[in-house]
C-alpha cells in the first residue's frame, strides 16, 4: 500500500532520512519506533506528500507521490486520515462540528446525512454523549478520540497516527491502543503508527520498524522486535542507558 525506497531528506543541512526503505502492506498496522528527533514524523509527512524527498521514491497504492500536480495530490490525500499528537481540534468548534468539517468541506451531503455519519463515528469512539462539548472541556484522551473520529469521517484507506498515546495516563493510553485496533478491524484500513511507547507498539502493531540514523535497522513482528539480537533495537526497547545508541 505504501513504499518508501531509498528516501533521503535533509532539513537545515542535517541528514534526517538517509536512504530509508520500508514497505507497508495493505490492511496491516505498521509501527515505526525510534528516539525523539529520529525522523519518524518526517517519514509520515513524506507518505502523505507534505514533504518531498531529496532523492528516492515514495509510492502510495501504486502512485508515485513525488511527481503529482496539485489536483492529483489532493485526490491522493483523500485516501488518508491523520491523528496528530494533540488531536489538532479547532478550538472554536464543538466536537460535532470538528468531526463534521471534512464532510461539509469535501462533500455535498445534506445536513441530516452529515449528522447521521458524524454520530455514527462518535458512537464508535464512545463520544456520542459529548458531541456538543468544546475542545477546552475535553480530557486529553477525549480530544484524541475526537481527532480520530474526524480522521475517519471520510472513510480513508490509510490512517496515520503520530504519537497517539503521548501525554496520556496508562489507562487512557490503553483505551487509545484498543481503539486503533478496533478501527482497523471495523474499517479494514492500513495504519501507520509513529511512537516511542513500546507497550503501544506491541499492542497495536502487526509489524514494527526501528528507525535509527535515518534508516530502518530492523522490521519484524512484535515478538521478533521484543527478542531482537540487534544491539540498537535492544537498547531502545529495553530503555537502557549505555549501548550503541549513546
Amino acid at each position: 500500500m505504501i513504499a518508501l525506497s531509498n528516501v533521503t531528506k535533509r532539513l537545515g543541512g542535517q541528514m534526517v532520512l538517509d536512504g530509508l526503505s520500508l514497505e507497508i502492506e495493505r490492511g496491516e498496522t505498521m509501527v515505526i519506533i525510534g528516539r525523539s528527533g529520529s525522523g519518524k514524523s518526517v517519514a509520515l509527512k513524506h507518505m502523505v506528500g507534505l514533504m518531498r524527498a531529496d532523492s528516492g521514491t515514495v509510492t502510495v497504492d501504486g502512485v508515485a507521490v513525488g511527481g503529482l500536480h496539485a489536483a492529483a495530490m489532493f485526490e491522493l490525500r483523500r485516501k488518508f486520515g491523520m491523528l496528530f499528537q494533540s488531536g489538532a481540534l479547532i478550538n472554536w468548534l464543538n466536537v460535532f462540528d470538528n468531526v463534521a468539517l471534512p464532510l461539509r468541506e469535501h462533500t455535498r451531503m445534506k445536513p441530516d446525512a452529515i449528522r447521521q455519519e458524524v454520530m455514527q463515528r462518535l458512537g464508535l469512539l464512545e463520544l456520542d454523549d459529548h458531541a456538543e462539548k468544546m475542545p477546552a472541556d475535553l480530557s486529553g484522551g477525549m480530544r484524541k478520540r475526537a481527532g480520530l473520529a474526524r480522521a475517519i469521517i471520510l472513510d480513508p484507506q490509510i490512517i496515520l497516527y503520530d504519537e497517539p498515546t503521548s501525554g496520556l495516563d496508562p489507562v487512557m493510553g490503553s483505551r487509545i491502543n484498543q481503539l486503533i485496533v478496533d478501527v482497523k478491524n471495523e474499517l479494514k484500513v492500513t495504519s501507520v503508527v509513529v511512537t516511542h511507547d513500546m507497550d503501544s507498539a506491541y499492542r497495536v502493531g502487526d509489524r514494527i520498524a526501528m528507525l535509527y540514523g535515518g534508516r530502518i535497522v530492523q522490521v519484524g513482528s512484535p515478538d521478533e522486535i521484543r527478542n531482537s539480537d540487534n544491539g540498537i533495537v535492544r537498547q531502545f526497547v529495553e530503555g537502557r542507558i549505555g549501548g550503541p545508541m549513546d
